[in-house]
């Protein structure tokens, strides 16, 4: 589901310190980024057994490339996901997401965007 109101889509920042701020705060940087676009993911572990959500926070370069690392990206909604074994992760409204797990993850995704505001490009 789409985590509207965190204040981070449309943020632009430059790919280095965008990266250094996710790393900081336990997201991780998909393996299959591109040329163009940043995926970072952070597991968060449920109560529920056997279930692991996950926050997607993405970004596109709207000049440079994200392999060089010149990039400056421009974030959009944050995303959080549910993991189905063995079938992957779910991102869909239908996945019924507690308003405690929404909570969690928007707090989550607000750190990240305060953070991400004191680099802000203009």
């Amino acid at each position: 589901m789409k985590l509207e109101g965190t204040g981070i889509d449309g943020l632009l920042i430059d790919v280095e310190p965008l990266t250094t701020i996710m790393e900081s705060n336990g997201f991780i940087l998909g393996g299959s980024w591109d040329y163009e676009r940043v995926s970072y993911d952070y597991k968060v572990d449920s109560p529920e057994k056997n279930i692991t959500y996950y926050i997607r926070i993405q970004g596109y370069a709207i000049e440079g490339d994200v392999d060089k690392r010149n990039a400056v990206i421009q974030l959009v909604t944050p995303l959080l996901g549910k993991h189905h074994y063995p079938h992957g992760v779910e991102y869909g409204e239908q996945e019924g997401f507690s308003s405690s797990m929404i909570d969690k993850a928007t707090n989550a995704v607000k750190k990240i965007q305060e953070q991400v505001a004191q680099h802000q490009k203009s």
